[in-house]
């Protein structure tokens, strides 16, 4: 493979190629499913091994403990938060569990309001948690499987509303919404907001002191680049200390180390933990999000908007479908373009090292990111006609036949 020129003098924003190894031979364009890997997280997991193993048990003094904090604090900045007001969770699924369970739902406010179109594994948590505990899902539908009406989801917000639980960014379509509407219609009616940021936070500006959720989640898989196994919860100073999480453990205790039969909750951060912190996916989590904070947000945005008009640009002129916003200011980092057989399309992109996904309903989805050249548009563009014109999506055709 021939290696392109960087032009990092027209682009800043190429020069934190380096910092990602897989660029060098691939065209990386799925941050909105895993980002790719920073260069120092080998290091880093060299550094845990080298911890636990040379110290064992005493590894837990090299501040073990503290990391769901700690590496909060990291993450922190990028969506305008204080120290000590984000803890690190496995996944985002468990973090709104965890808000879900510090809610009471008496007989007049007993509504959570969520959309159509939110993650999958979100929404069965609620659906799940929410008849135990006696409260109803009030979900607004979409009119075009893109967005989700603004105006019907603050109508949908009411005096019985005791949760608005959304997504920022729709993951199918990318899909922003307007998170500072829907908190401020939410406080009005004294209901508490939960936000999923998990599509927003590294690719779209996020600030909590302007928006003012009560909740935050995301993590640091997708755009941020920090790997699976860490998301992370924003509690507001406002209720972080009035309410109690039922799902929780020993993390959360003012006292977990004289292990008591009693919960007592501690003040703070720690009182939205729960057991036993993966700390492996700590001591790396945080690695991208440092990347991006030396990028910036409002750089990565500018970028962002300019390659998905790009993106949107090349498909319409060849009669493509976009799922996607056509208004920049409703967009995410995500372009889904819906083209005949999709789905062994994308195996023909994978198969010439353009990483993308699909997903059934939206097409393929392709994720520029700040470290994205305008060229690797162009390919993966390219690569998409000639599947289409040559007949090679037939093959995987062929192949998903036989396994079938």
């Amino acid at each position: 493979m021939v290696k392109k020129r960087v032009d990092t003098q027209r682009d800043p924003l190429l020069a934190f190629r380096e910092e990602f190894p897989i660029l060098a031979n691939t065209n990386y364009l799925v941050s909105n499913s895993l980002g790719p890997m920073p260069r120092a997280v080998p290091e880093k997991l060299a550094e845990y091994a080298r911890d636990w193993g040379d110290l064992g048990v005493k590894a837990w003094n090299r501040g073990w403990w503290e990391l769901p904090v700690t590496v909060g604090d990291e993450i922190a900045p990028l969506i305008n938060a204080d120290s000590g007001e984000i803890v690190m969770m496995p996944n985002v699924t468990i973090a709104q569990t965890a808000v879900l369970s510090s809610i009471d739902f008496p007989k007049d406010r007993d509504t959570v309001v969520m959309t159509e179109l939110d993650f999958p594994s979100v929404r069965y948590a609620y659906a799940e948690m929410a008849q135990r505990l006696g409260a109803r899902v009030v979900s607004v539908r979409s009119d075009d499987g893109i967005g989700i009406d603004i105006d019907k989801l603050l109508q949908a917000i009411d005096e019985r509303t005791r949760l608005v639980a959304v997504s920022h960014v729709l993951f199918r379509s990318a899909y922003l919404q307007d998170v500072d509407a829907i908190c401020r219609r939410a406080h009005e009616m004294g209901a508490l907001v939960s936000l999923d940021s998990f599509h927003a936070v590294g690719i779209v500006p996020v600030d909590v002191k302007r928006s003012k959720p009560d909740f935050l989640t995301g993590g640091v898989l997708k755009w941020l680049c920090g790997g699976p196994g860490a998301c992370f919860l924003y509690v507001s100073p406002t209720v972080r200390d009035q309410l109690k999480p039922a799902l929780t453990g020993w993390q959360a205790h003012s006292r977990p180390f004289a292990f008591e039969s009693e919960m007592e909750y501690t003040t703070g951060a720690f009182r939205w933990l729960n057991g036993t912190p993966v700390i492996p996916a700590l001591y790396v989590a945080a690695e991208g999000p440092r990347i991006l904070r030396r990028a910036g947000i409002p750089a990565i945005r500018d970028k962002s908007l300019r390659l998905t008009s790009r993106l949107i640009e090349l498909a319409d002129g060849r009669g493509y479908t976009v799922n996607a916003p056509r208004d920049p200011q409703k967009r995410g980092g995500t372009v889904a373009l819906d083209v005949p057989h999709g789905y062994e399309v994308t195996q023909h992109l994978l198969s010439r090292n353009i990483l993308v996904d699909y997903r059934v309903g939206a097409g393929i989805r392709i994720a520029p990111h700040f470290f994205t050249r305008e060229d690797e548009l162009e390919e993966v563009i390219f690569e998409i006609d000639t599947a289409l014109e040559s007949g090679s999506w037939q093959r995987f055709s062929e192949k998903i036949a036989v396994v079938t």
